[in-house]
């Protein structure tokens, strides 16, 4: 009788151990969901520091950029400046006898209101107008003997041609120093 009181008292803790185990499982079974889902967090938040690397690297070069386009902006407007001023210095255009006189149309008072029927000038117009004033007065600072023509348009071009080139020097000097200064 007591082999089987023992054998009762095994069976029962037998039974206790496989519900114990069941129990054991369960948990270990969510411990490793846990990481599996820890080990994908890891990964995206890899993926985030490299795309945040990657975006501070471009707020650098975009940074850099800027301070170029501003040092570029301050030396257009001192260049202005300095063409405002030879420009309001310089002589009135000498008209040459050969060329006929041109009439001034005159202009209405400011207080003149335009007819709707009648349209302004287009942007090509004015544009057009306003680079044969270049034209003039560039030929007037640098020849004023000369006739108006075509050559205007050749001075022009040539001067942006001229001033484009220069350009481009400038900025590879500028970039060769760059990364001469953060190479090292």
């Amino acid at each position: 009788m007591t082999g089987m009181i023992l054998d009762g008292v095994l069976m029962l803790l037998l039974v206790a151990a496989l519900g114990y185990g069941v129990r054991l499982e369960k948990k270990l079974g969510a411990l490793r969901a846990g990481q599996q889902a820890f080990a994908s967090a890891v990964t995206e938040l890899n993926a985030a520091a490299g795309r945040a690397e990657a975006a501070l690297a471009s707020l650098r070069a975009s940074g850099q950029e800027t301070d170029l386009l501003h040092d570029r902006i301050i030396k257009a407007r001192e260049v202005k400046a300095q063409l405002e001023t030879l420009i309001a210095r310089a002589p009135a255009p000498v008209v040459a006898p050969s060329a006929a006189p041109v009439a001034a149309a005159p202009t209405p008072p400011a207080t003149a209101v335009r007819p709707a029927a009648v349209p302004g000038p287009s942007a090509d117009e004015e544009r057009a107008r306003r680079m044969a004033a270049l034209a003039d007065r560039i030929q007037g600072l640098a020849a004023p003997a000369r006739p108006a023509g075509r050559d205007n348009v050749a001075a022009i071009v040539g001067a942006l041609t001229a001033n484009q080139s220069a350009k481009r020097s400038l900025n590879r000097a500028r970039r060769s120093l760059d990364e001469d200064l953060f190479a090292a």
